[in-house]
């Protein structure tokens, strides 16, 4: 999920798919459209999908970047959206309000008259800022409010107390294979107010990648822009490599929104385990982080990758204030830089 720009003009189309609703707690995930087929995971009651295709009161969609089916009976439609395929596309940017009874008015100043009322907790879409006011999207049109009056206010001044860390050594000699999960017709997660874990990683493993360079390493991608790349042919890139470590960047999401945090995740102990310690240990120093930990992880880019490997997931995007701070270039270049010397440290100690 990178932001590359090409010279060449690129023809993109959208295809409207339906998104569902878990309603049951446990839903299997299986391989195939069949009460027989063997079950891969479960999905718990509140997650969202997108439905790729129907099949005979089964709906086929993505789970931990693999194609897969579940039952339709224990899906709620939720709404139609656009789900755009080879066409990079930007996470909308939310504010929240932090006061009680605020008055949304028709333009950025307290002599427009009121349209509406705000209370604490209420989120809308940012669209443009005006000075001290913010305007934001509505049901049926759009209004102004005043941004000391918002998270956008204190979120401008969160991130300015952010303590830049420097990243310290070099990489020089190493090569690094890259992996922005998702892409293309797999979205990832969904998160709150439909944000799409894809859409995070793009401009998160950009940042990650500069960074990489900058400290002298070889850094090779998955892929480039929105593109869908199947597991097998991302772990086939990797062992193709002389690598010396692969590292796939991911968003979290979970059914209850208040579940927070960044943890890095390895399938065998030793070596993996070790340096998916070391680059945690190096993200809680970004000081926005809550530290989920390290963990075992059965995911198939590692566990069948011959490479040293580690999946990362920065943060949940299901949680509406984390999925703020995530957003903000701030935190992903401190998230970049967090990961940079998280394997400095590893390979110089």
């Amino acid at each position: 999920m990178f932001l590359f720009f090409f010279t060449t003009q690129v023809e993109s189309y959208a295809e409207t798919e339906q998104v569902y609703e878990v309603g049951t707690s446990n839903l299997n995930v299986r391989t195939n459209p069949s009460h027989h087929a063997p079950v891969i995971g479960h999905l718990q009651a509140g997650e969202r999908i997108t439905a790729f295709k129907e099949e005979h009161g089964w709906v086929q969609t993505y789970y931990n970047g693999e194609s897969v089916w579940v039952a339709s009976q224990y899906l709620y439609p939720v709404e139609t959206m656009q789900v755009q395929v080879n066409q990079p596309s930007q996470a909308t940017e939310e504010v929240r309000v932090t006061a009680s009874g605020v008055n949304i008015r028709s333009g950025p100043g307290t002599n427009y008259s009121i349209i509406s009322s705000a209370t604490s907790g209420d989120t809308y879409r940012l669209m443009e800022t005006s000075e001290e006011w913010i305007k934001i999207s509505l049901e049926n049109g759009s209004g102004w409010i005043a941004a000391d009056l918002t998270s956008k206010s204190s979120t401008d001044n969160q991130i300015q107390e952010v303590a830049s860390q420097p990243v310290n050594g070099s990489l020089a000699g190493y090569n690094i294979v890259l992996d922005p999960g998702h892409g293309g017709k797999d979205p990832g997660s969904i998160g709150f107010n439909d944000v799409y874990e894809k859409d995070l990683i793009n401009p998160t493993t950009d940042k990650i990648a500069q960074h990489l360079r900058d400290a002298g390493a070889t850094v090779i991608l998955t892929r480039k822009g929105d593109s869908y790349i199947s597991l097998d042919e991302r772990i086939r890139l990797s062992n193709s490599y002389h690598t010396d470590a692969f590292i796939s960047i991911h968003y979290n999401a979970f059914p209850v929104p208040i579940v927070r945090g960044t943890s890095t995740y390895y399938y065998d102990g030793g070596r993996d385990k070790d340096l998916a310690q070391t680059i945690q240990t190096s993200l809680t120093q970004v000081n926005s982080v809550y530290d989920r930990g390290t963990r075992q992880g059965d995911f198939k880019v590692l566990r069948e990758n011959k490479d040293l490997a580690v999946l990362i997931e920065l943060g949940f995007i299901t949680n509406p204030d984390e999925l703020q701070n995530v957003q903000s270039p701030a935190f992903q270049d401190e998230a970049a830089k967090a990961i940079t010397n998280g394997l400095i440290n590893y390979f110089n100690n």
